[in-house]
């Protein structure tokens, strides 16, 4: 699954199993909850800042 669209629909349609699939940590009563997801990741180290500031980035250019 390379294509970033396959990708953003698999995560918006399950994210706590796109993220497991992928070696994240989430624990499964945060499915709902993108920014709880988000700080969790961040606390417990499992992403940076930077990547934070890199995919809203993205996010930026695919809506143009």
């Amino acid at each position: 699954m390379n294509n970033p669209m396959q990708m953003l629909q698999a995560l918006k349609s399950n994210p706590i199993q796109f993220l497991m699939q992928r070696r994240f940590n989430v624990p499964a009563n945060m499915a709902s909850d993108p920014n709880a997801i988000v700080d969790h990741l961040l606390k417990t180290g499992q992403i940076s800042q930077e990547q934070i500031n890199r995919a809203y980035q993205q996010m930026g250019q695919f809506r143009g």
